[in-house]
């Protein structure tokens, strides 16, 4: 199997590298994630122009190889743009099942006019599974309306359109499409800089995604699609954060010499190199499996807790081999460690991804000697 980037896939990795490089640096960004929106609109529009907020709708132009190349940049800058969850994340759900009148919201959303939003966790609930939804779809004559609260939503404090997840009256979980002016956000900062909202709908007005009915099967196909583009931007987090430190390493002196010269940091640095394989391993994994069409929930897991494993060790690691510098808010190794915090917890923690693995032993045959 040939793992080499294509020419077309190396042009968009060293596109979306310049973009994001030219626009931020570790004290440019702390400005931007401390604005009243947390993200600049100028780098969204300059994402626009590229086509990487097209990514993906269209299977034959680009797929998940791709999205994985961009997102792992936008690991390695920390861009605090939500390419994910206000575009390529919603917008490949509407893409596979919408109709072809809610598909020409997706040329609005690829040319970075209109924002979108994933609607499906809410408050308590433990994983990512289409059956713990407890907000609610009603038929009100030939329209529906969705009561419930969603919580977190991220990217929901600007979106424009929300694709929201409720149960149906028959069974099953639908999809709809929610105007951003029939709800009510409760919008925040999280911790590592991203925005969200918590989102109440009080029957506000849905309109079914598609032909309607039991959308269980899209819902899952897109919780695998985000999964793995975290995961991707995870990677390229990972990248950074271990080269912040191995730079760190060899210029900062103790006792008269570089730390580098210590057996012991070296041979921690070469397990934070260890973590960052097995991640990019399993973050490859998972984005050509979806590629080839199979949206298992396993591999899915499988990736995003070995992610999760690596990028908490590396994360630590990086702050730790620092020293007090790494706590600092000037210094940019502990924003990658508070991302790859985040990540690990948007769409299932590592706890949760365990949990899918185990709910799984039992469809394994028993091998006995």
């Amino acid at each position: 199997m040939d793992f080499q980037l294509s020419d077309e896939q190396v042009l968009l990795r060293d596109t979306t590298k310049e973009l994001l490089s030219r626009s931020y640096d570790a004290e440019s960004r702390n400005k931007v994630i401390a604005s009243e929106l947390g993200w600049s609109k100028e780098v969204w529009t300059q994402l626009a122009e590229t086509g990487i907020l097209g990514l993906g709708f269209d299977p034959e132009e680009a797929g998940q190889l791709e999205v994985t190349v961009v997102l792992t940049e936008v690991g390695r800058r920390l861009a605090p743009e939500p390419v994910v969850h206000a575009a390529l994340g919603p917008g490949a759900i509407i893409a596979e099942v919408g109709s072809n009148a809610q598909k020409e919201l997706l040329g609005e959303v690829a040319e970075g006019q209109r924002l979108l939003a994933f609607a499906h966790l809410e408050p308590g609930a433990r994983g990512v599974l289409t059956d713990e939804v407890s907000t609610t779809a009603a038929q009100q004559g030939d329209s529906w309306v969705i009561s419930g609260r969603k919580n977190p939503v991220l990217a929901g404090d600007s979106a424009d359109t929300l694709v929201v997840s409720a149960k149906l009256p028959d069974g099953g979980v639908g999809l709809f499409l929610v105007d951003g002016e029939d709800i009510t956000r409760h919008p925040y900062r999280t911790f590592d800089g991203q925005r969200g909202a918590q989102i109440d709908l009080d029957k506000a007005a849905g309109e079914p995604l598609g032909t309607g009915g039991d959308a269980s099967a899209a819902l899952r196909n897109g919780v695998v699609r985000i999964q793995s583009a975290l995961c991707a931007e995870a990677v390229g987090a990972m990248e950074e954060a271990l080269r912040l430190t191995t730079d760190y390493l060899k210029q900062r002196k103790q006792f008269g010499v570089t730390l580098n010269t210590f057996q012991t940091l070296t041979q921690r640095s070469a397990d934070m190199y260890v973590s960052l394989e097995l991640a990019r391993s399993m973050n490859l994994y998972a984005a050509l499996s979806i590629a080839d069409g199979n949206f298992d929930p396993v591999i899915a897991a499988r990736a995003k807790l070995q992610i999760g494993r690596s990028g908490r060790h590396i994360s630590q690691e990086a702050i730790q081999l620092h020293g007090g510098i790494g706590m600092t808010a000037e210094y940019p190794v502990g924003h990658y460690a508070a991302r790859l915090t985040g990540i690990d917890h948007t769409f299932g923690s590592s706890q949760d991804q365990l949990h899918v693995l185990i709910d799984q032993v039992g469809d394994y045959d028993v091998v006995t000697l």
